[in-house]
Order: C-alpha cells, then sequence, then structure tokens
C-alpha cells in the first residue's frame, strides 16, 4: 500500500504520528447469525429519467418464518447524493415496472387484499396469490388493480401509461367452478385439467375508480365471485402460461413468451416468442420463433423491428443443445433469430439497451465485467470496469444513466449508480445493506488452474480461512456448484446455497471448482459434459484435488466434499470414486437417472445430458449412476432435501440414506417440509442446513467450530 504524504514533525503531534502508524484494530470472524442475515438484490429498474431506481430486495424474517420481498425507492437530489426508503411494506412484493411517464410503479404482491374474506385456512390469513398492484412516485398506499383467485403471470405497461396489460390462467366463472368440483371433488386430474393464459387490457384510472369504490362494500367471498377482474378486457389467448409481456416503443404491438402451463420443461415447443397486432382488434396472435430454446428476458429494440431476447437451455440454431446462455434478437418482420456477438466465448447472463448499444454482463472464466455492442457483427467490446461480478444492469429510456448491482470476494453485493458508460469506474454505490460484512474479517481467494487428463485447461476459485491467505497444507472443503451451466467466481455470494465464507471462517480452504459443463468458458467446454453427466466433470474434480494436494496447497488426510442440486449429483457419485474424503455433504442430488428423469421438471434437459431418454439410453442411464456403485462407499454422508421438490425429488435423498444405512456408513437426513428445489419458503430451514452441515465437517472431517 502507498502512502500519499510523509510525516513532517512540525505538523504532526506524537499523538497524531502514533494513530497514523497503529495498525488497524483487528476484525471480527463472521458469525452463522450475521451470515443468514445477508440482503439479497433480486431486482433493479431505473426510472424513465434515470432520477430514481427501485429495488427489489429479500431478506429473512426470522420472527414470521419467511423471506420478506420489499421494494425500496432511491431518489437521486443531486450532487452525488439521495435518499433510499423503503417503499412498500407487504413483504411479498416483486416484479416493479415503471410507468413510461415516471408517475407510477406497478408490481406484482401476494400480500392479502382486504377486499376479501378469507377462505379459512390458516396461511390464506396472510398471503394470497400474485395479484397486480400500483403504488404513486409520490408515496401513499398500494392500489389493487386485479382479483380472483387466479394468479397474475405477467404484466406490462402501455406506451401512454393509460393501461397496463397483464396475464392470468383463463379464468373462470362461479358456475364453471361449481360444475368441476362437483365431478372432481379433490381429485387432481393431472394435465387434463391444465388451461393457458388469457392477456387482458386494464385502463389504469378506471381500475382506480373501482377500488375506491369497493373500499366502502363489503368485502367479497371468493367462493361467490368470478374469477374475471372487473373491466377487464381480454386482448388474447394462449394454450401455454404467459412470462412475460412487452410493449413495442410505438404501441402497437405487444410481444410475450411463453412457457409450460405445469411449469414443467418436458416439450420444447411450448416455450415460444409470439406477437399481438393491437392496432387491429381482431388480431391473432403470431409466433416469431419455432426454436428448441427456453426464451425469456424480452425487450423491444428502440427502432420496434427487432426484439432481444436470451435463453435459460436450449439451442436456437438448431436441434436441442444445452448452450451458455447468449443474447439474440429476433426480426419481427422475417422471424429470423440472430445471435449477437457470435464469437463470445462467455455466457451472457444479464443485459440492457442504452441508446444505441447494447450492455451486458458476460462470464468469461471467474469474472463477470460489462460488456457493449452496437451491430450483432460486434464483437462484445469489455468496459472500463472493477474486477468482480456486474449483474441486473438497469438503464433509462431518457437519460444515459446506468444502475447495477456489484460484488466481489471481499466486497459485498451493492447497488451502483453512474451517469454514464463512460464514468462506470466513478460509480457511486447508492445502498448499504450488506455494509456488516464490511466490518468482518473476510476470507481472501484466488483462481486456480490445472490440467485434465486429456490435456484440458480447467479452473476453479480458491477461498482461504481468513488470515491465512495462501498458506500451505491446509485442510480443503470442495464445495460443487450446482447447474450445472453455473461457475463459481470474483463474486460476493452469502446465502444457503453458496455458504463457502463461513467454512472457510471455520478453518477449510475451500475449493470451488468449475468442471466441464460450467459456463464462461465457451460452448465445447459446456458440451463436453454429454453424454457423460457425472463421470468427466467427476475427473475433472478430482484432478483438481490432486493438484492441490501435489503442489502442497491441501493436506491429502484433511478432504471434504459437498454441493447441492447438481452439486449433490456429483457428490454422490465422487463417493463412490474415491475413499480419500473424510465428510461429505449433499443436498438435493439424484443417485439414479430413471426415476429423476420422470420426476424432474426438466425432462428434455435429463435427456440430452445423458444422449437420450430411459428406454433409449439405459446403459448409460446405469453407468452414470451412483445408486449402481453405493457399496464402495466408505465417506460419512449427511443429505437434506426439500419435500416439496420436483427438480430432485426428495425420494432420491431417501434412496440415499436407505442405501448408506444399509451398509452402516455414518449418514443422516434432513427434510424441509413445504420446501421445493430452492428452499425459499422458510428462512430457518437454510439456516439449519448449513448449520448442520458445519457440525458435520466439524465432527468426521475435524475441522470447525472456532
Amino acid at each position: 500500500m502507498k502512502i500519499r504524504k510523509h510525516c513532517r514533525a512540525i505538523l504532526f503531534t506524537l499523538v497524531t504520528c502514533r494513530l497514523f502508524l497503529a495498525q488497524p484494530a483487528e476484525k471480527p470472524k463472521l458469525t452463522l447469525d450475521e451470515f443468514f442475515n445477508s440482503v439479497a438484490i433480486k431486482e433493479l429498474k431505473l426510472s424513465p429519467d434515470g432520477n430514481a431506481v427501485v429495488i427489489g430486495t429479500e431478506r429473512a424474517d426470522w420472527e414470521h418464518n419467511m423471506f420478506r420481498r420489499e421494494l425500496w425507492l432511491y431518489r437521486d437530489e443531486g450532487h452525488s447524493s439521495g435518499t433510499l426508503v423503503q417503499f412498500t411494506q407487504g413483504g411479498r412484493d416483486t416484479g416493479p415496472q415503471w410507468s413510461p411517464d415516471g408517475k407510477w410503479i406497478a408490481f406484482l404482491s401476494e400480500r392479502k387484499n382486504p377486499r376479501e374474506k378469507d377462505s379459512g385456512d390458516s396461511e390464506s390469513k396472510d398471503r394470497g396469490i400474485n395479484q397486480l398492484y400500483v403504488i404513486s412516485l409520490n408515496g401513499g398506499e398500494a392500489i389493487p388493480l386485479t382479483r380472483g383467485e387466479e394468479e397474475v403471470h405477467a404484466f406490462g405497461w402501455s406506451r401512454d401509461s393509460r393501461t397496463l396489460y397483464f396475464a392470468t390462467r383463463n379464468p373462470w366463472t362461479k358456475e364453471q367452478k361449481d360444475a368441476y368440483k362437483k365431478d372432481w371433488k379433490d381429485v387432481i386430474q393431472y394435465r387434463a385439467a391444465e388451461r393457458g393464459d388469457t392477456i387482458f387490457t386494464l385502463d389504469l384510472a378506471d381500475a382506480i375508480r373501482r377500488n375506491e369504490n369497493a373500499a366502502a362494500q363489503k368485502p367479497q367471498d371468493p367462493e361467490k365471485a368470478s374469477d374475471a377482474t372487473p373491466g377487464a378486457r381480454p386482448l388474447a389467448s394462449t394454450p401455454w402460461r404467459v412470462q412475460q409481456v412487452v410493449l413495442s416503443p410505438d404501441g402497437g404491438k405487444l410481444a410475450f413468451v411463453t412457457s409450460s402451463i405445469s411449469e414443467r420443461q418436458e416439450k420444447v415447443e411450448q416455450f415460444e416468442i409470439l406477437l399481438v397486432d393491437l392496432t387491429n382488434s381482431s388480431s391473432t396472435p403470431i409466433q416469431l420463433t419455432t426454436n428448441h430454446a427456453v426464451e425469456q428476458d424480452l425487450r423491444w429494440s428502440p427502432d420496434g423491428r427487432h426484439i432481444f431476447f436470451n435463453i435459460e437451455v436450449g439451442d436456437v440454431t438448431g436441434p436441442y443443445r444445452d448452450l451458455q446462455p447468449h443474447l439474440y434478437w429476433v426480426d419481427i418482420a422475417t422471424r429470423e433469430s440472430q445471435q449477437w456477438s457470435k464469437d463470445f466465448i462467455g455466457s451472457v447472463s444479464h443485459y440492457a439497451l442504452s441508446s444505441n448499444r447494447v450492455l451486458v454482463s458476460g462470464r468469461i472464466g471467474t469474472e463477470v465485467p460489462l460488456y457493449s455492442a452496437s451491430q450483432p457483427s460486434d464483437r462484445f467490446a469489455r468496459l472500463n470496469v472493477w474486477p468482480g461480478t456486474y449483474d441486473h444492469v438497469a438503464t433509462a429510456e431518457h437519460s444515459p444513466r446506468i444502475a447495477f448491482t456489484y460484488s466481489a470476494l471481499e466486497r459485498p453485493t451493492e447497488v451502483y449508480l453512474a451517469d454514464s458508460i463512460e464514468s462506470l469506474p466513478s460509480a457511486r454505490p447508492i445502498t448499504s445493506f450488506n455494509q456488516l460484512f464490511t466490518e468482518r474479517e473476510l476470507p481472501k481467494g484466488k483462481p486456480y488452474r490445472w490440467t485434465a487428463d486429456d490435456g484440458t485447461r480447467v479452473e476453479g476459485m480458491l477461498l482461504y480461512p481468513p488470515g491465512k491467505f495462501e498458506r500451505k497444507n491446509l485442510p480443503m472443503f470442495t464445495l460443487i456448484h450446482g447447474g450445472p451451466a453455473d461457475a463459481d467466481g470474483n463474486h460476493f455470494e452469502a446465502d444457503w446455497y453458496q455458504w463457502d465464507r463461513l467454512a472457510a471462517t471455520q478453518g477449510w480452504l475451500v475449493f470451488e471448482p468449475n468442471y466441464r459443463g460450467s459456463t464462461g468458458y465457451g460452448d465445447k467446454f459446456l458440451l463436453e459434459i454429454v453424454p457423460q453427466i457425472v463421470s468427466r466433470p467427476g475427473k475433472d474434480i478430482l484432478e483438481g484435488i490432486d493438484a492441490l494436494v501435489k503442489d502442497g496447497m491441501a493436506d491429502p488426510q484433511r478432504l471434504a466434499v459437498g454441493g447441492y442440486s447438481y452439486g449433490g449429483y456429483m457428490t454422490n457419485w465422487l463417493i463412490t470414486q474415491t475413499t480419500r474424503f473424510k465428510a461429505a455433504v449433499t443436498g438435493a442430488g439424484a443417485v439414479e437417472h430413471v426415476a429423476n428423469w420422470g420426476n424432474d421438471d426438466t425432462t428434455f434437459d435429463d435427456a440430452y445430458f445423458l444422449g437420450g431418454r430411459p428406454w433409449e439410453a439405459h446403459e448409460r442411464y446405469h453407468d452414470e449412476a451412483a445408486i449402481f456403485q453405493i457399496a464402495k462407499v466408505k465417506t460419512p454422508t449427511h443429505i437434506v432435501g426439500g419435500a416439496e421438490d420436483i427438480r430432485v425429488a426428495v425420494l432420491e435423498n431417501y434412496l440415499l440414506d436407505r442405501a448408506l444405512d444399509a451398509l452402516g456408513i455414518p449418514s443422516t437426513l434432513l427434510v424441509f417440509p413445504g420446501e421445493g428445489h430452492s428452499l425459499d419458503k422458510n428462512p430457518w430451514h437454510g439456516k439449519i442446513k448449513v448449520r448442520e452441515e458445519l457440525k458435520w465437517l466439524q465432527k468426521y472431517g475435524g475441522v470447525g467450530g472456532e
């Protein structure tokens, strides 16, 4: 560290010099409670004039056993200052969108509508289903615009800010609901009872008046009401679920993207982009895309001729392949899709439009900087930004300002605001949600690279125990990311899924391998996981551990392993391939592939990874499954899963636990009631998960509890 000016005796007293030369006070270590009081920033939208930012956050509410999802509003007051206030108090508010005139913020909320009676069950007394609300930029109470038993799936503003478009499942009348209940009672008609969505238009002023008039009336009994929102007019219908709606710059067209009704990824043709001509009252939706990809995050080009999108999984150009997320646009006239910066080796996580440029946060290796391009054929040019991870990029229609979230290994996630692309290096933080982490001694880290058996260079991250950066012969915990299309790198995260900082704080060197199948290293690297879904990345990980031992960084007698989701798959596989791990912690990971293919909500993805469906590739379903090699396991294993998980059914966890119990291998299983794959219902579940995983590592790995 450079000292900018030397001490001059005539200017400094003895006390001043002593303070100047004193070492900074040692920071305390991070605790479990502090770790789980982190604030996640989920959404970010910049006002049309660039002078305000709406921020969606998520934090644990320990008293009410829930995650509070709230909206905050930052207003710029000039001279690099501003105010940040909590804008909503409902605790279940998401999906904010500015009206084009900047006077309103519309959002979705699961808060209980006071205009409706309780249905009788305990949960309905404090929460409802997603309905559409608006709140004035000047504050006041949020105004409910929609009602009924059908949740709002998506919404968008008209260009004149007078109309809202929203999508719900095709509503039923009271008579239709009564007839169905009479015939089927509480029986679930899987697939047969599913129905698609209708997009409605709703006049904002009329909806506000109706809400004011309804306030003087008695609460409505949901059992006697229609599902339709008063004043809403149907615009278009689809046999699928509507995920997003966006209006063209001239206001004459509406684009929307669909997904399956059940929200399971079973058939690629259920995921497409469609267009409605609002100038023609009899217009039916026109399908713009026909591909093998799951499109998401639509935005219109400024000239209204193209619609931007990226993909979650799949391939826009041909048969299904699970590529990295790339940026595309589709020409609404020719219906041809084109990839932006086709030679970009990284993955595009978020993007935004600024003037005549596209801004993307793109991962290459362990870094996620910002890039820009003006034409599809341009190479993404790296902007002048800090090392670390940029996310949730937001731009303003009538201002050059840019808002984004940023984090790095020792810089917790906050929202930043820059006056322009050129001023990104001087962007200022406008939140301090996670300031406490800056007051704690955090682990330091760095990338680590090794060469696999086939000559491929593989990379990962190392996080060292606080105060032990680059020490040798440390106990090592290999924490494997999920996906597999994801990667670990120079970013900050603190939750039940990414708890590397707690493990490092308890004395572990944490190794996070970006094995074959990870993003940020090119599509070829990603595709090499097929059809060796666990054996090829498993070799990468074990070879990385070997390299760290050989380099003297890891103590071969003190190794542990763990992961969740696909990280759980890999953990389950690795403990069948070696007995060198002293302890394992695994969550939501399959141990076989046939039942998991049938239960999983991403079935075409699983079939792709294994080279076909179970009856088409039965040998690989067998050879790549941990259960058929489970007799080789000697590692004490801790297991967790959500009771209502449909990504990796909890039955996979029961199967693993039973097998280990039959073999006499120490194991334990925790099942979290009401939780799906993401453990996003009750914050206590994630906290207990990590608490017990740390205890398991201490008990069998011999490290921790300091």
